[in-house]
């Protein structure tokens, strides 16, 4: 299947996720919560871990930066995806170092089915933020839409490495599996 997508050089930025070092402005507190994520059985509700993940991948030291993005966020879940898109374009160019704002303006991309554009906003999110289990896992799913099997098996075992309490990636993944689609 030939494709005009930049998939190549995302799917190599995916697959070198286990060795790339986290930006060093990403919060310290971020590397702990990944220790405890990656335990089979933690001490407290995954939730509550992914929570504390992602509120501290949102927040940022510009009080504004940070309520843009929750500006955001409400406009794309409500919709407004027009309204949404200016705002990320403005946080990425104002705070280009912020994997979030990257992230975000990837996720609606996405919905929007600009998928070239998407994969390049994933790419630079995990430039900052390798550990970025979403990220990996909308890239896998822009893969599963564009026909591109094997890098999803592959951007979601390595999703599932880094967060393995993701149980519609796992299911997914079953579901990819040579064995189960021969069946079909």
């Amino acid at each position: 299947m030939t494709s005009s997508l930049p998939l190549d050089p995302v799917f190599q930025t995916v697959l070198e996720v286990p060795t790339r070092t986290p930006s060093p402005d990403l919060p310290r507190r971020l590397t702990a919560l990944f220790k405890e994520l990656a335990l089979a059985e933690p001490m407290r509700p995954v939730e509550d871990i992914e929570d504390q993940i992602w509120a501290l991948w949102g927040s940022h030291e510009d009080r504004l930066a940070e309520e843009t993005l929750m500006a955001a966020v409400e406009a794309m879940g409500s919709g407004s995806l027009k309204a949404a898109k200016p705002l990320l374009d403005h946080l990425v160019g104002k705070h280009p170092d912020w994997a979030e704002a990257w992230n975000k303006r990837a996720t609606l991309a996405s919905i929007e089915k600009r998928d070239a554009d998407s994969l390049l906003d994933i790419d630079r999110t995990l430039q900052l933020e390798p550990r970025h289990f979403g990220a990996i896992a909308g890239f896998g799913n822009i893969c599963l839409r564009n026909g591109h099997l094997n890098e999803a098996r592959a951007a979601f075992q390595i999703a599932l490495a880094i967060n393995p309490h993701m149980d519609d990636l796992r299911d997914m993944l079953e579901n990819l599996s040579p064995h189960h689609l021969m069946l079909h």
